[in-house]
């Protein structure tokens, strides 16, 4: 599976999403996300995520990394995500069946209510490097067992 996910910082703040009870990730904080449309190109996904999820219409993406995830013992490899920032957005935030919106200071990341991988590689993103990670999960991503993370070359993406 290809998914998209996308931080929209406004100064020194990133805008997450509660995830709603009964999705993947409930209870979660986390990017605006979702799964690519079969066919679709990983720069679209987020800005058709970001629209139906906010309101908001993004008008540059800056592509950050691709993060690999694999579960179970046998590390197959289950989703494969883009990892996108945008600083230049416009529209009034509304709420969405996905969950409650919420703009945070950076400095206070609440790590700890999010997905474990986050805390490693989302100070990459908000700093404005590009990377690629694998990070190895237990079954149903209960656990993070392991990871490997490489800073790569920065992209634009229109």
């Amino acid at each position: 599976m290809f998914a998209t996910l996308c931080y929209l910082r406004n100064r020194d703040k990133v805008l997450l999403l509660h995830k709603a009870r009964g999705l993947f990730g409930e209870g979660k904080w986390n990017a605006l996300e979702g799964k690519l449309r079969l066919g679709e190109n990983p720069s679209n996904g987020p800005a058709r995520e970001i629209f139906e999820e906010t309101g908001l219409r993004v008008s540059r993406l800056m592509f950050n990394g691709i993060l690999n995830f694999y579960l179970g013992e046998s590390k197959e490899l289950d989703q494969t995500v883009f990892a996108f920032s945008c600083h230049i957005f416009k529209g009034k935030t509304r709420r969405g069946m996905e969950g409650k919106l919420g703009w945070f200071p950076i400095s206070q990341i609440a790590y700890d209510d999010m997905w474990e991988d986050g805390r490693l590689w989302l100070p990459l993103l908000l700093d404005g490097r590009s990377f690629i990670g694998d990070f190895y999960f237990t079954d149903k991503y209960q656990k993070l067992i392991d990871h490997t993370i490489h800073q790569t070359q920065k992209r634009d993406v229109q």
